[in-house]
């Protein structure tokens, strides 16, 4: 092991002496260890968008400990299927592989199975394992979602070694008094050994357990046990029960300090006497982190370390170990390998070429059945900064929502808690937000945009910026502007109107004539108006003050409207990060494809007051970043060329004529 002894297998050698003779030991028993390269699997049944953030927070222990390459396999919802795909594809941790099973076709298996369980029909399906894996996988590792590691899981894999001949399952004793069945007055527990076992962490021995016949074993003890039980209360755990009760040599009994349970009513004190001996901690109840245990506050922080812990941290080389993942797509590792350190513009183009972690559906999300063919997701971007603008946006806009946050995995955990407790934002089932995990020196504003975009569902698409609120009632107008403009047989953006005030409190318009009076007497303003006229005048206010249909306007250089689109417009160019040009290139790009641009008579949308962001004032202060944004945006020109011909170089000429 670490202490330079050599590596043990666990094959036949790796039995303690006969007659246990330990005279020539350290007092510490030999440690059975892993092979340091050998593959540890591990499989987790997850379903939904709370068990797919409880779950990261289990894989993020694992991973800080583990000093061997991982296989995950995810037994997941379509829910948890895309969240976590995106999620392992974006973090590319080496030597980690992942690999998903449809939940859906395993449903057959269990659901005739009545379950009380607040799990439901999920709780069930760790029975069904050895059909559900690999038939070559020979052992795994299972775990519930609301477990923590304190040690290497390599040290959990090796007690496999310390099965007999008979015995095909490793569990922990159950730790609260359930199947002793004198909770209450007439409480019945399922059939179990003496306490019995808690399903929280198991071990399989796959392939023994195809030998036994399991999947049969199993059916027959659940269809003669609920004869009498009518159900079961704790899932799988009573059939897991009830099958060792007939046949008690089919168990290995881990030591408890693989799976210390935490909830109200448990005897977890008993198992550990000293905390040093902790090495799993699950946290089987709901109620998460209010037990009362005398420990609680070490379990508590042990937990938030990992919740809140840096995942990008976790992308370490395993040493010595062939590489065994997924590497970098070869364009992008290309593109890495051409970056030239002594390029003044280094900084942002490394930006650019960085694989942020993305974790998709972030809170409870309802997915649309058959979206409407108008209808329309309002999409932006945000940092923790501007989080106060989600209530008041939700209460201007009740269409759909789709959000990219940028944040630190600390940050993201205090948006939970933040959203969690927000009346406003915890009515709403129709909001999705998407954390893009914070890393590099520039805000990636475009990648958030696209991110946010990729994941809507509409076939149209109000592409705003958080700061601003939607006038009342603008989602409706929208769709109905988008059917009466025959939208879906044109190639068109429509223009919302910016504007903007300077107070912190603005009593809202409700109207376009009460508008227009607020601009008359000055306590409203077309946007950017003292600062970047240029980004907004070809919206043409004079024309819109009377106009009643929607009017045509022409692309002019630095344009850059709120627009609404069909889903299937151009993404941002991702070059641009932090400030400048990231909202221009898009407009451009949708000019040289030949969007018509309609401003909309009736639509109008308004910037709240705010401190500057951070990277404004960089821009503002540094000449290096003014010119490195030249520099992007003529290579984007050369870029627009290219694709779009002669079409472009009106570009070029604006450019130069400025």
């Amino acid at each position: 092991g670490s202490d330079g002894s050599p590596q043990w297998g666990t094959s036949a050698e790796d039995r303690d002496p006969p007659g246990g003779d330990r005279s020539n030991h350290t007092a510490c028993p030999k440690q059975r260890t892993v092979h340091k390269c050998e593959l540890l699997h591990v499989a987790i049944v997850c379903a939904g968008h709370n068990a797919s953030r409880d779950v990261v927070t289990l894989v993020k222990s694992i991973l800080f400990h583990r000093k061997n390459p991982l296989h995950f396999h995810f037994i997941t919802d379509s829910v948890a299927h895309q969240i976590l795909q995106t999620l392992f594809q974006s973090w590319m941790v080496p030597s980690v592989h992942v690999s998903f099973y449809n939940a859906d076709d395993l449903k057959p298996e269990v659901s005739w199975i009545p379950n009380k369980h607040y799990s439901g029909i999920y709780g069930l399906m760790k029975l069904t394992l050895t059909k559900a894996l690999p038939s070559n996988l020979s052992k795994v590792i299972v775990l519930d979602t609301d477990i923590t590691f304190a040690t290497d899981i390599a040290e959990l894999w090796a007690v496999f070694g310390k099965f007999s001949e008979k015995q095909v399952i490793g569990l922990v004793e159950n730790q609260s008094d359930w199947y002793l069945g004198n909770l209450w007055k007439n409480h019945k527990p399922w059939p179990a050994l003496g306490r019995g076992f808690n399903t929280g962490v198991i071990l399989l021995l796959l392939d023994r357990l195809r030998h036994l016949g399991w999947e049969q074993m199993w059916r027959l003890t659940a269809e003669r046990e609920l004869m009498n039980m009518l159900s079961t209360s704790l899932a799988d755990q009573d059939i897991f029960n009830a099958v060792i009760k007939q046949d008690p040599s089919l168990v290995y009994r881990l030591p408890c300090f693989w799976n210390v349970q935490l909830s109200d009513h448990t005897r977890s004190e008993q198992c550990y006497t000293e905390l040093s001996d902790l090495k799993v901690i699950h946290w089987n109840s709901p109620k998460k982190l209010r037990v009362k245990n005398k420990h609680v506050e070490f379990f508590r922080n042990l937990y938030l370390t990992f919740l809140e812990y840096d995942g990008n941290l976790l992308r370490r080389e395993l040493f010595g170990c062939v590489r065994l993942t997924v590497t970098l797509p070869p364009t992008l590792q290309q593109a890495l390998e051409e970056l030239d350190e002594d390029d003044p513009c280094y900084d942002f183009r490394q930006q650019h070429l960085m694989q942020h972690r993305i974790h998709l559906f972030f809170l409870q999300y309802e997915f649309l059945a058959l979206p409407n063919p108008t209808d329309v997701t309002l999409v932006a971007q945000l940092s923790m900064d501007r989080l106060q603008m989600l209530e008041a946006i939700c209460k201007h806009w009740a269409g759909p929502i789709s959000l990219a946050l940028y944040m630190s995995d600390a940050e993201a955990q205090q948006f939970l808690r933040y959203a969690q407790a927000s009346e406003v934002l915890s009515a709403r089932r129709n909001v999705a937000y998407h954390i893009v995990y914070k890393e590099g020196q520039f805000y990636p504003i475009n990648l958030l945009r696209n991110v946010a975009l990729a994941n809507t569902q509409t076939p149209y698409v109000f592409l705003t910026d958080i700061d601003f609120l939607p006038m009342y009632g603008l989602y409706d107008y929208l769709r109905n502007s988008i059917q009466q403009l025959e939208l879906p047989q044109r190639k068109a953006a429509l223009i919302v109107p910016a504007f903007e005030t300077l107070h912190y409190r603005l009593t809202f318009p409700k109207s376009k004539a009460e508008l227009l009076s607020m601009l008359d007497m000055g306590s409203l303003y077309t946007f950017r108006y003292h600062v970047w006229p240029k980004g907004h005048a070809p919206t043409d206010y004079a024309k819109w003050r009377t106009a009643t249909v929607p009017y045509r306007v022409a692309w002019q250089p630095d344009f850059e409207p709120y627009v609404v689109v069909r889903r299937d417009c151009p993404k941002y160019d991702q070059r641009f990060v932090g400030f400048g040009w990231n909202k221009v290139s898009h407009i451009m790009e949708l000019d040289a494809q030949e969007y018509e641009l309609l401003v909309l008579p009736n639509a109008f949308m308004i910037h709240m007051p705010h401190a500057p962001s951070f990277d404004i004032s960089k821009f503002r202060l540094s000449a290096g970043y003014r010119g490195c944004l030249q520099t992007l945006r003529e290579e984007f020109h050369q870029d627009l060329s290219r694709r779009y011909g002669a079409a472009a170089l009106k570009y070029l000429t604006a450019e130069r004529s400025l």
